[in-house]
């Protein structure tokens, strides 16, 4: 989400400038949100007495004010600079811009969230036309001065005056054309004595000024060039995909230069504690020998492995451990210091100079969620961590990378489009456009992607036989989100850009025609897109997961259910640890193709008696539903919502459809456009739908009421334990859930006396209308639970169309006008508000009453938090997002008590 709009603004405090290196510093690790996490963490290394050059960070608050001040330097901050400056200089023996012995610095961004390769850098500044003098004599290497006068001026040019680097690339190729080598090592100090002589001329032709001379003017350039960069375009959109405010700011830290350039015995590198991919306690990184900094990110040499074992991954480049032993011994030695200092998975950066090693950057090393899980199990183990610590330690929406088939990332890629990542997950599949084409080619062994304007319920057929679903509209919690998250299919949503033409059987997106039959491989993960069949890797659960798992289940208060309306869906579940049912959707049961008839046969009727002829042949069948269901979760509670969704939904809309329908119905197709037409709703979430089909036509609900029953009276003479609950959704007053609660109580009492068996259950509703929040009070008399449906929460309290709201929503993230959207993370101030008034009015009422939440934010971790501090018993979620469930749920219950603990 690029945060163009919403710069830093607050006033900096009166000390601007914190120092480190040598030993001692003025600040530390705690000071992350004032001096970012480069600035903090190498006061830190400071203070440890590691080897760290010299150097200053400037606060975060800062650059806050530069924005506030409209790019403006505060007053104070050129002083503190000066005398920092002379710090360094003291410390290192070098003047900054001195012709005989120069100090050059480093100039670097460093917020307090790491954001890797989004800000800008700077190196070797303070070179000029003077100083490169002073340095050359000084190293007694004219080749090392000239390359790193080269470098600077490159880096600088396009940090700072804006000139873009490949200007500079292309004269150095020019020159290694013109010597016939093809390294930059292979230039002689002639050779870049030249290239620095091109680079400035160049400057001055794209700028109309010469490259700045002038030590202390390169100084400022740089850092407001650092503190502008925290609102350029990736940045801003880096900070939207990773929810990081654009209040924060950045720190900038100026340090003094070491160099890996000079020659052989010098080097530079970045390594990981442990492995970043795996887990694997083994360390793991690459360096450069004579090289600088960017060498071994830019691709221009290839990097050699840390460690003799890092051979392996290919290759036969010597290791540092066996050209470098000495130095790789003070390095591992850092290794373990910080390690056992932070606690975590470090990944550092350092330069090698005259073969001593120094530290330039510490931090927290990502990694895969894979990784994540193992490294925190595994220092639990070795005493490093305690299991609180490890389960905060892990974000829980990255377990999805678990769960769900993840594309090879070293397999070729053709994007097309770029969507919503709506559910979790990568899938290949030849293209249809519609759920029977489906249908009907799964049938005959094809794997198949459905590709569709918007899905609805008609198209849950074609859903369930496709390897996953791309839409064009759609938002993510809409049909195709909801549906493919609860069946753990890979789904891509909003897809912009593609455009479907049914007619012609072809979707055109990302300058390509693609047809039905054609392959195309989408990410639910990331909502790409891409031409062709990638390849995918398979998902595996290690031990070290369920141990996680575990201390979880025994940390969390909130109970994690799952929505699940197949027996499949609640295996899944129950594998993944769910608790239960929250929500079981019985409209999707009618949709199967032996059952749609019936349903639609029923709609048709023209009277009770019809309905109930209809009905009649529905309800074996639901019976058979519930009781395969209350079968697979013995032993824990099944929440059944009877029907929600307006009847029109389940006629057919195409002319040669309906005309199917009413050969079988026994009725011309006039008489089925008829009755189509008058169920017909301009406004059908706002419909005759929920409990108003259940008032208008009862017949329906009692239908639903006795299947459930008798299932669960057959399970339980069988041996088995259940306890079915019983939701009648979209009720907005007491007296409609009064009325529906003494029909279903009437069926309960009616199928219990008939068999002879005493049968617990639960009778409540969903709150999901802001009038239901409000009256929960009167509405807690005749309910013996409260479930949040947030969907239609979140829709009926906005005002928004949670299918349309992709249209105009992240306009409004953009703008800052939502920081979320709200179908994705409940809205604490105007939803999560109704739902605290709901639970509270009704627990006055009846304080045993048991809550919990079924909408898709169920599964989402901040809702979830928001969940345990409403005090519900339960989180209910779509089958595979039930393992983020429980640990987002344990991390909720360790915030509220670490909360009352402060407190």
């Amino acid at each position: 989400m690029p945060q163009t709009a919403t710069a830093p603004q607050t006033a900096p405090d009166s000390k601007l400038v914190y120092r480190f290196g040598d030993g001692e510093s003025e600040g530390d690790a705690g000071m992350k949100n004032l001096l970012g996490g480069k600035g903090a963490n190498l006061a830190e290394m400071s203070r440890l007495g590691l080897p760290v050059p010299p150097g200053f960070t400037i606060t975060t608050d800062v650059c806050c004010a530069y924005y506030a001040e409209d790019k403006r330097i505060p007053e104070g901050l050129r002083e503190q600079v000066e005398t920092a400056l002379k710090t360094v200089e003291e410390k290192v023996g070098m003047r900054f811009g001195d012709g005989e012995n120069p100090l050059l610095v480093s100039v670097r961004s460093g917020a307090r969230a790491s954001m890797p390769g989004m800000m800008d850098t700077v190196l070797n500044l303070g070179l000029n036309d003077t100083t490169i003098a002073g340095l050359e004599r000084k190293s007694g290497n004219a080749r090392f001065a000239w390359d790193s006068y080269r470098r600077f001026i490159q880096m600088y040019s396009d940090v700072v005056l804006g000139v873009s680097h490949y200007h500079f690339e292309e004269i150095l190729e020019e020159i290694k054309r013109d010597r016939n080598v093809s390294l930059d090592t292979e230039l002689t100090a002639d050779d870049l004595r030249e290239a620095v002589r091109q680079y400035k001329e160049r400057v001055q032709a794209e700028t109309g000024n010469p490259f700045p001379q002038e030590a202390h003017e390169q100084l400022w350039g740089a850092i407001e060039a650092v503190f502008d960069s925290w609102m350029n375009p990736r940045a801003c959109t880096y900070r939207g995909l990773h929810d990081i405010p654009a209040s924060w700011g950045t720190a900038v830290n100026v340090q003094a230069m070491v160099f890996g350039n000079m020659g052989e015995d010098c080097a530079t590198g970045v390594a990981f504690t442990r492995n970043p991919s795996t887990g694997e306690n083994r360390y793991y990184g690459e360096y450069l020998v004579n090289a600088q900094g960017e060498d071994v990110v830019a691709g221009i040499r290839t990097p050699q492995p840390l460690t003799i074992a890092g051979k392996d991954q290919g290759g036969d480049l010597p290791s540092m451990e066996e050209v470098m032993p000495d130095v790789f011994a003070q390095l591992v030695e850092v290794f373990g210091i910080l390690e056992k200092h932070y606690r975590d998975m470090q990944d550092i950066e350092f330069t090698v100079q005259q073969r001593k090693l120094w530290m330039l950057q510490t931090r927290s090393g990502k990694r895969t969620a894979a990784a994540s899980i193992r490294i925190a199990v595994e220092m639990v183990r070795e005493g490093l961590i305690t299991r609180e610590e490890a389960l905060q330690r892990i974000d829980p929406l990255a377990l999805d990378q678990l769960l769900h088939p993840t594309l090879d990332p070293q397999a070729p890629k053709t994007l097309l489009a770029r969507g919503l990542p709506a559910s979790p997950g990568a899938a290949s599949g030849k293209v249809v456009f519609s759920a029977d084409k489906a249908e009907d080619q799964a049938r005959h062994g094809e794997k198949v992607l459905l590709v569709r304007i918007e899905t609805s319920p008609e198209d849950i057929h074609g859903m369930h036989v496709a390897q996953g679903i791309l839409t064009a509209r759609g938002g993510m919690t809409s049909h195709a989100a909801v549906v493919a998250r609860g069946m753990g299919k890979p789904c891509v949503s909003g897809t912009s850009g593609l455009v479907i033409d049914y007619s012609k059987g072809e979707f055109r997106a990302g300058g390509h025609t693609i047809r039905e039959g054609d392959m195309v491989t989408i990410n639910g993960s990331t909502g790409e897109v891409m031409l062709g069949e990638v390849p995918t890797i398979q998902p595996q659960l290690s031990d070290d997961f369920a141990e996680l798992m575990g201390w979880a289940d025994t940390t969390r208060t909130m109970q994690v259910r799952t929505n699940a309306e197949t027996p499949a869906d609640a295996a899944t579940a129950r594998r993944f640890g769910a608790e239960g049912i929250g929500l079981c959707r019985t409209e999707h049961m009618f949709f199967d193709a032996g059952r749609i008839t019936a349903m639609r046969e029923m709609i048709l009727s023209e009277n009770t008696k019809q309905r109930r002829a209809a009905l009649a042949k529905l309800l074996p069948m639901q019976r058979e539903d519930f009781s395969a269901i209350f079968r697979v979760m013995e032993g824990y509670p099944v929440t059944i919502r009877l029907l929600d969704p307006p009847l029109h939904e389940f006629l057919p809309h195409g002319e040669e459809e309906m005309r199917e329908v009413a050969e079988a119905a026994g009725l011309s197709l006039s008489q089925v456009k008829a009755r189509s037409d008058a169920l017909h709703e301009s406004n059908p979430m706002l419909g005759h739908r929920g409990c108003r089909l259940g008032i208008t036509f009862p017949e329906i609900y009692e239908m639903q009421a006795r299947a459930i029953f008798e299932a669960a009276v057959e399970v339980k003479q069988q041996g088995m334990e259940i306890v079915p609950e019983i939701m009648i959704p979209l009720v907005m007053d007491h007296a409609e859930l009064k009325q529906l609660r003494a029909m279903v109580e009437r069926i309960a009492a009616e199928v219990t006396g008939a068999a002879g068996v005493a049968l617990q259950y639960l009778i409540g509703t969903m709150i999901e209308l802001p009038r239901a929040a409000l009256r929960a009070g009167d509405i807690a008399q005749s309910a013996d639970f409260f479930s949040f449906g947030t969907n239609d929460l979140t829709q009926t309290t906005f005002g928004i169309s949670r299918d349309d709201a992709s249209n105009f929503i992240e306009a409004y993230r953009k703008q800052g006008l939502l920081a979320h959207d709200p179908f994705v993370s409940l809205d604490p101030d105007g939803v999560g508000e109704l739902v605290m008034i709901a639970v509270e009015r009704g627990r006055a009422t009846r304080p045993e009453l048991k809550l919990g939440i079924c909408g898709e934010h169920g599964g989402d971790p901040a809702s979830i938090r928001f969940c345990q501090q409403a005090g519900l018993n339960y989180v209910s979620c779509s089958p595979y997002r039930v393992p983020v469930a429980r640990l987002a749920a344990a991390q909720a219950a360790l915030a509220e008590n670490h909360e009352k603990t402060n407190h």
